[in-house]
């Protein structure tokens, strides 16, 4: 039978069938045993269910969204080019930034929202592009698809798509063309601030097999128990997308009404210039919502320093809602020229919409703007 995805996330890689334990255990590595160490119970089970929640032939999972990052961009040999989308995580560029430094691959960024800029960059030698969307904080979308075709025709080249900010829940990327969809396991997928864990989910036989093996040669394997977490995280994640994106639509939308705001970012408005796009890529929006208050980066910590219900946090994808100063936090590593290029003004304030009640996270926007 073929479930849907709220079955498959309930019974995470597992055969509903043959089990005959209703209690969950934790599957431990054994000192003596490579194998276990390298594919224990724990971490098969979750590599088998995030591989069903994206429609994906083979999942491998890493102790950390930066070392899946690694593990993916080690695929790209001395010499060879990579185009990756300006926008993406600071991590992302910052990985590739020293590979180029360090004159080993060639590194282009690039606005990719219109993809037939991609068709000008793209070289014999481009081994990998590299997209997220919705991209952090500032909620530009790629047309997953459109640059997928690109990188076919090309034919050498991987897509790669962060697909982080939405979760499989809300979108998949290699259904609409991409080679590996990455995940930073520690945001949405599994949702509850207590694991460090990253993904990189892929149907190419060729590719998985140099990601396994890049993976055994350095090393990178979550512990069981961070795979024991994100399994039980998974059991709700259908449930969990849907209160974020609820709760998320309803703060972006009393943000946009609100007069001592500028700006709002979130794809599930009209207003937003690729929500048309979004509406056709993605079946929901997430709880990400970036706005620029009225005022500049002294009034943007001073709405962060009155915030009573949302924690001032790095992270996102929680139980708990959090609030960023993009310009002095996730952003604070770009210059003020580099930020200014990404759009990424010193007023704008990054919100990850939890799952407590919508009318006391308004209130407490409400109070903060209003300096109450």
């Amino acid at each position: 039978m073929e479930f849907e995805f709220d079955t498959r996330a309930v019974h995470c890689g597992e055969d509903p069938s043959k089990s005959r334990l209703a209690n969950r255990y934790i599957s431990y590595d054994c000192l003596d045993d490579e194998l276990r160490a390298i594919d224990g119970n724990s971490k098969q089970n979750l590599e088998k269910s995030i591989a069903s929640l994206e429609h994906a032939k083979y999942a491998l999972c890493y102790p950390s969204g930066t070392a899946a990052i690694t593990s993916i961009s080690m695929m790209v040999e001395d010499g060879d080019h990579v185009v990756i989308f300006d926008s993406v995580y600071h991590g992302t560029r910052t990985y590739l930034k020293i590979r180029e430094e360090l004159g080993q691959v060639e590194v282009t960024f690039a606005d990719l929202r219109d993809a037939s800029v991609l068709e000008k960059l793209i070289k014999p030698n481009t081994k990998m592009v590299w997209i997220e969307t919705p991209c952090n904080p500032t909620m530009k979308i790629v047309d997953i698809a459109a640059i997928a075709e690109i990188v076919k025709r090309q034919g050498k080249a991987f897509l790669v798509v962060d697909n982080t900010f939405l979760s499989p829940y809300f979108q998949n990327p290699l259904l609409l063309g991409a080679d590996i969809a990455m995940h930073s396991l520690t945001k949405y997928m599994n949702g509850h601030s207590d694991v460090l864990m990253g993904a990189a989910v892929t149907n190419r036989d060729d590719l998985y097999k140099k990601l396994k093996q890049t993976s055994k040669s350095i090393g990178s394997f979550p512990s069981p128990m961070d795979c024991f977490l994100c399994l039980r995280g998974l059991r709700t994640l259908h449930i969990r997308m849907e209160r974020h994106c609820e709760n998320g639509t309803k703060i972006a939308q009393f943000l946009e009404k609100h007069p001592n705001v500028e700006r709002v970012f979130y794809p599930g408005l009209k207003s937003h210039p690729q929500h048309e796009l979004a509406k056709k890529q993605c079946r929901g929006f997430s709880g990400m919502v970036s706005f620029c208050v009225k005022g500049g980066l002294k009034e943007a910590k001073e709405f962060a320093s009155r915030v009573k219900v949302f924690t001032l946090a790095v992270s996102l994808g929680t139980v708990e809602s959090l609030v960023d100063v993009s310009a002095a936090m996730t952003a604070s590593a770009l210059s003020k020229e580099n930020r200014e290029l990404l759009e990424i003004p010193d007023n704008l304030i990054r919100l990850s919409i939890g799952l407590e009640d919508a009318k006391d996270l308004i209130a407490d926007l409400d109070q903060a703007l209003l300096g109450a």
